[in-house]
């Protein structure tokens, strides 16, 4: 019994130590970022565009009756 915990104890220190997976969390946090400040972008782009094709939309309407 006490062999199998010293081997998992052995395992998981190991396993901390290990800075193999470093890099993919760091790229995926950096993706993650540019992906929400993409998405809030194109949001307040979306809404500038919906106001300007209202006004435009009051000001057609307005030459044509």
């Amino acid at each position: 019994m006490n062999t199998i915990l010293l081997k998992v104890y052995v395992r998981v220190q190991d396993l901390a130590t290990r800075e193999e997976g470093q890099d993919m969390v760091e790229y995926f946090l950096m993706t993650s970022l540019l992906a929400f400040s993409w998405i809030a972008g194109t949001k307040s782009a979306a809404a500038a565009m919906n106001s300007a094709f209202t006004g435009l939309s009051t000001t057609l309407a307005s030459y044509i009756s």
